[in-house]
């Protein structure tokens, strides 16, 4: 079966809340947002020096290139820094998911955290499994009947995210590839689209984290006891 390879036992018996670690995944998301604007402020400078190099001195063009290496530098940190905690949080959540609605969730709980590693497959992978969450977890209406939740939220972040991806390979390869001032004024431009798009999704994201946990810290839709986080 295509879910077995990531199949981890036992399941938990106790609903374990989300609510330290939503905190950590959105302060660190708060953060990759400050460094996209930081990379879009150098993107500018960028973009202005590339478009006018044989004005522009020696120090100028350094200055331009030092900024935005330092900022290129500070996403990768952000990034890799929010991820670790973020997939720790939506194993969490994922577990949490089969306590609340046990057959919405088509993959086993360890795809939570193998569907990231997937080539290709983690375009979408952790899109569905996000989705299959969001939906376990709604909150049950006062007469103990299913509410639906829209999940805007879910798919909003998801197309964010990825455009902010390809995006960011297009703009590598265009900076990569430049030979003239106006090729590499065109790949910064791309870049900061993608900049832009990163920081679109951060605050998505951000949003995605709460409104999830708050549907699984509700005491309505919590079957069963609520361990500590």
């Amino acid at each position: 079966m295509l879910s077995q390879p990531f199949d981890i036992p036992p399941p938990q018996t106790l609903l374990r809340s989300p609510r330290g670690l939503a905190t950590a995944t959105s302060v660190l998301l708060g953060l990759v947002a400050a460094a996209d604007l930081f990379a879009l402020y150098a993107g500018m400078r960028m973009h202005s020096v590339s478009g006018d190099l044989l004005n522009r001195s020696a120090d100028d063009i350094t200055g331009a290139d030092d900024l935005y290496k330092l900022a290129g530098n500070l996403q990768l940190i952000g990034i890799l820094a929010t991820a670790v905690v973020f997939v720790v949080w939506f194993y969490r959540v994922r577990c949490n998911a089969d306590m609340f609605a046990q057959d919405v969730c088509t993959r086993s709980r360890g795809w939570a955290i193998g569907g990231w590693f997937i080539p290709i497959g983690n375009l979408w992978i952790p899109f569905t499994i996000a989705r299959e969450i969001w939906t376990a977890s709604a909150q049950n209406a006062p007469d103990r009947s299913w509410r639906e939740v829209s999940q805007r939220p879910v798919g909003l972040w998801w197309a964010a995210w990825t455009a902010a991806l390809v995006m960011a390979r297009i703009g590598s390869t265009m900076q990569s590839q430049a030979g003239s001032p106006e090729t590499l004024q065109r790949a910064a431009d791309v870049t900061m689209i993608a900049d832009a798009l990163n920081l679109t999704a951060a605050l998505l994201a951000i949003a995605f984290v709460r409104k999830l946990t708050a549907m699984q810290q509700h005491t309505e839709a919590t079957p069963g006891p609520v361990a500590a986080a």
